[in-house]
């Protein structure tokens, strides 16, 4: 989304697949041989971990709405009967995830054109590549040619808004180049921090909490955007709390850990622009190339967004997943919006915590 411009809050104290029956002997569990405890929504981190065990032989994992059981992709019998036995549910797919991530990689070298946008979709086992309005005439030619080239590995989706960053999230917080929202306080041994988006910190070094610019918050400590899209702003004001809360714009929701988001996770988002609003996730290392750049690894939902919800909190409960960076659409018409994810913040900066 093009950038409006940033804001960070002013009240700162915030911050399908069915099991295929193999018929044959029925075999009765006993005492000494439990069935194995059905894989769930909790635990997604065990599953998506399953899937990574398995390497080239799954094509990742994902939460199916109908029966709430985590699916683990797979590409043969053996992998499959090691979900079983873990307590997923095992489906046959034809592509594994490094297949996918090779048809992503050919797609993006050849088409990567501003307004189209790239993820994995776990359930179809296939890349879904998007187009925004933006993308016509020879341009969208050669999105086609790129998407017809995979064959049935990919599929090519319209989307009726533009691909833009949202610029102007929870809580408002302002920089001379504009106003975006602040993701997540985080803190080191000796200081406090937050996390917002990167094309936020990269209009402006000093950030305030009013629109004035006469509260200061503190100034830019890391900016990476575009190929991520984070940045991290030292907290200088020693008079602003900085509780591991999420500003609901109704209360709070406290913030206890950082965790990975998986497809069909259902997620809230808090922005400076438009409030609370929820949804689920439905990729993961998804890519988007805006007018910016591309920016890599990002979490893609059908949660809306708008201009100055950038950099604002996407979480699941008390589980922090990711800033606001960009997408289509609106929180009138619906549309598409990607997240940086927290935990990449994390595994960079390993002495960071929540505070």
């Amino acid at each position: 989304m093009r950038p409006t411009k940033p804001s960070v809050p002013r009240r700162i104290a915030l911050i399908l697949a069915v099991p295929v029956l193999l018929l044959g002997a029925l075999v009765v569990p006993s005492a000494a041989q439990a069935a194995p405890v059905a894989l769930r929504a909790d635990d997604a981190a065990a599953a998506v971990a399953l899937s990574d065990r398995l390497g080239v032989r799954s094509a990742g994992a994902y939460l199916d709405a109908a029966s709430g059981r985590m699916v683990v992709a797979v590409t043969d019998e053996a992998a499959a009967a090691t979900v079983r036995a873990a307590g997923g549910v095992a489906r046959m797919v034809r592509y594994s995830a490094a297949d996918l991530a090779r048809v992503t990689a050919t797609i993006e070298r050849t088409a990567a054109i501003v307004g189209t946008a790239r993820a994995t979709d776990p359930v179809t086992n296939q890349v879904v590549v998007t187009v925004d309005r933006t993308v016509t005439g020879a341009r969208l030619a050669t999105v086609r040619a790129a998407v017809a080239a995979a064959g049935d590995a990919a599929r090519l989706e319209h989307t009726a808004g533009q691909f833009s960053l949202f610029i102007a999230g929870g809580q408002a917080i302002y920089a001379s180049g504009g106003r975006c929202s602040l993701g997540f306080n985080v803190r080191t041994p000796t200081s406090f921090y937050f996390v917002t988006a990167g094309h936020c910190t990269a209009i402006g070094a000093t950030w305030y909490a009013n629109s004035s610019r006469t509260t200061v918050l503190g100034t830019r400590a890391v900016s990476s955007f575009p190929g991520n899209d984070y940045g991290i702003v030292r907290y200088t004001n020693t008079s602003i709390a900085h509780p591991s809360q999420v500003f609901l714009y109704s209360g709070t929701q406290t913030i206890s850990s950082v965790g990975t988001a998986f497809v069909g996770q259902s997620v809230r988002r808090s922005g400076s622009t438009t409030g609370v609003h929820s949804g689920s996730v439905n990729a993961v290392n998804a890519s988007v190339t805006y007018a910016e750049g591309t920016v890599r690894g990002l979490i893609r939902t059908n949660v809306c967004a708008e201009p100055g919800d950038s950099g604002g909190s996407l979480f699941a409960g008390s589980i922090a997943l990711g800033m606001t960076s960009g997408g289509s659409g609106n929180c009138s018409s619906g549309g598409t919006t990607f997240f940086q994810p927290l935990d990449e913040v994390f595994a960079t900066y390993t002495n960071l915590s929540l505070p």
